[in-house]
């Protein structure tokens, strides 16, 4: 037996030994992925396990003279738990390495409040061995004071946390490590370098400062801090980020032309970042550039459909990722983007507004299409930016019309009137709102609404119907609808306070209630298409009775104005005639294409007038 013992490696030793081991390994999963197909977290779960089994033996007895690899566990062990959003455990760590920093150095907390503590602990270890490592510790309370929105507290620490991020910077945390892996071979690693953490969170900071600030009103304050976040180094998408904050800021000072060129740096910076895309949409909205509008619509959807779309645009390549830093209500407002399917709504509706109806058409039956799909695959996930389907049924059936396809018109209609004509109540009663709470009326209000929604969208469909005859001048036909259309609507009735129900006329109609305006609406075009229609048979006494009560319902119907007159000429009443157009043709030219449903706007086809005959033969008439 050999007289040499074998002599176990020194406790310090030995835990080195074990970090190091886990951080080499740590790095090498990094690049190749988890060995045993472990999701993210799952994988990150274990190793924060291991640290923290480590860092309860190191802790189990009184701090060693040699602080460091102790501080360097809680490092790591504390990284994990952020990145596992363990916010509170990782504080808790922080909290008892600053105690064991304190006990070390004979210095007495003389307050309770964090940032105090901070200060205290910074000054005590100024100068000392454990100086570097008390700053990596700094980054990290750093870390989860910005992941958890305490941008007062990070203000502040201002002072400090911009000594902190010189210092390391300028590589003095490293020369210190290098000094003393200079004395021993086995220094203690860590899984994250701090430098890099620091210029993380230093343009993080500025970001997340930014969007509070923008948020606030206060877009000048804001822009400055994200003019220098932009200057700084860092990944693309933080500095494609910074560029679209300044975007925005630009936007709430009214400069839209340079606002537009940040988010078009934003775009350039990182292909990626497409809430710079949506952003624009609504700078081309204001402006009214309509072209502009469209093509970034396009854009933005044919970008959504891509399958990268779904990926996160800041990659979790990092334990501390900007994402898990970045995640404030500020600023998730600023970088939303609409699904892929609103958008396509969006685009859709805008074409059929401004006139590219192909173009419309082919976007509604896509967005059809692709509910139907996903109705079929059992999704029925709701998109709340999108109108309910019969909505979107009649805003495709009257792009159809529009298009000259009122076959296919009728069919989306019988689609409506299918699913909704037996759901239809006998009647409906639209009450004024009373004081009552919204507890108690809610559940009340939201029944009613449906029905009227029922009803309306039936005879909106009606309405659509009649029109589709009219342009294939079956006149017997357009009559029947026009007809079930008014029907329908005479069922309503209004309730003011303290008068019995009665049938709702144009001047009781609010602006704010939009059910009661889009029923006189209906009411009006449904009159003056079965009006119309009277007028092509040679029924001029009908035709008269409903453009006139047609006018009563909906006062602004410039074709039932016209046509009104029309009849008048016929029956030889030719100065009410002429009063009746000039009348008509002072009607006010404020456009409601944009706030009235595109399936309740003025019907474009079927038999027109022509005004500038008309005013002819109003010369002609010659003067009273």
């Amino acid at each position: 037996m050999s007289n040499k013992m074998y002599k176990p490696p020194p406790l310090v030793d030995r835990w080195i030994q074990e970090n190091n081991e886990l951080v080499n390994k740590w790095k090498q999963q990094e690049g190749g992925g988890d060995a045993l197909g472990r999701d993210q977290n799952q994988s990150r779960g274990w190793w924060s396990s291991e640290f923290h089994k480590l860092l309860r033996k190191i802790q189990g007895v009184p701090p060693l003279a040699d602080m460091q690899l102790e501080l360097s566990v809680v490092y790591n062990a504390c990284l994990y738990s952020i990145a596992l959003s363990q916010v509170s455990e990782a504080e808790l760590l922080l909290t008892q390495a600053t105690e064991r920093v304190l006990q070390m150095t004979g210095d007495e907390p003389m307050a309770s409040d964090p940032p105090v503590i901070w200060q205290i602990v910074l000054k005590s270890v100024e100068n000392t061995a454990l100086n570097s490592s008390v700053l990596h510790l700094f980054c990290l309370q750093w870390a989860i004071w910005l992941a958890t929105c305490r941008l007062k507290t990070i203000q502040e620490l201002q002072e400090e946390l911009s000594s902190l991020f010189e210092t390391l910077s300028a590589g003095v945390g490293d020369d210190m490590r290098s000094e003393a892996r200079g004395k021993s071979s086995n220094a203690p690693l860590l899984v994250m370098d701090p430098r890099g953490l620091t210029e993380l969170l230093q343009i993080c900071t500025f970001i997340a400062q930014g969007a509070e600030k923008l948020n606030e009103g206060q877009s000048s304050e804001a822009l400055t801090d994200l003019q220098t976040a932009s200057s700084l180094p860092a990944p693309r998408t933080l500095v494609a980020y910074s560029h679209l904050l300044s975007g925005s800021c630009l936007a709430h000072m009214n400069c839209p032309q340079m606002a537009l060129q940040c988010f078009r740096k934003a775009l350039e910076t990182d292909s990626r970042c497409i809430c710079a895309l949506y952003q624009s949409i609504l700078i081309y909205r204001q402006l009214r550039n309509t072209q502009a509008e469209i093509q970034a619509l396009r854009l933005l959807h044919s970008t959504l459909m891509l399958p990268s779309a779904t990926e996160p645009v800041v990659a979790d390549t990092h334990l501390l990722s900007p994402t898990l830093l970045l995640w404030s209500q500020s600023l998730s407002s600023l970088l939303f983007v609409p699904s892929a399917l609103t958008v396509l709504h969006s685009l859709a509706l805008k074409c059929v507004l401004h006139g590219r109806v192909s173009d419309s058409v082919e976007y509604y039956l896509d967005l059809l299409a692709a509910l139907h799909s996903e109705h079929q695959h059992g999704v029925h996930a709701e998109v709340p930016s999108l109108p309910r389907l019969p909505e979107l049924y009649l805003e495709a059936g009257a792009a159809l019309l529009m298009a000259r396809r009122p076959v296919d018109c009728v069919a989306l209609c019988d689609e409506v009137i299918s699913t909704t004509l037996e759901l239809l109540p006998e009647k409906v009663v639209l009450e004024e709102p009373d004081e009552k709470s919204e507890a108690e009326t809610g559940a009340v209000c939201a029944e009613g609404e449906e029905r009227v929604a029922m009803l309306l969208w039936t005879g909106a469909a009606y309405l659509l119907q009649g029109h589709c005859h009219t342009h294939l001048k079956d006149w017997k036909q357009a009559l029947t609808h026009y007809t079930r259309c008014i029907n329908l609507l005479v069922k309503v009735r209004f309730k003011k306070k303290g008068f019995q129900p009665q049938i709702p006329s144009a001047d009781m109609v609010d602006k704010q209630r939009t059910d009661l305006c889009i029923l006189q609406r209906l009411k009006g075009l449904s009159l003056a298409g079965r009006g119309i229609s009277f007028t092509q048979t040679d029924q001029l006494r009908e035709a008269l009775k409903d453009l006139q009560l047609s006018l009563q319902a909906f006062p602004d119907n410039v074709g039932a104005g016209l046509w009104c007159g029309e009849v008048l000429w016929r029956l030889g009443r030719r100065r009410e005639a002429a009063a009746c157009w000039e009348k008509t043709w002072s009607f006010t030219t404020q456009s409601t294409t944009e706030t009235v449903p595109v399936y309740l706007q003025e019907p474009q086809s079927g038999p027109l007038l022509d005004s500038t005959e008309l005013r002819h033969r109003i010369q002609k008439l010659g003067p009273t």
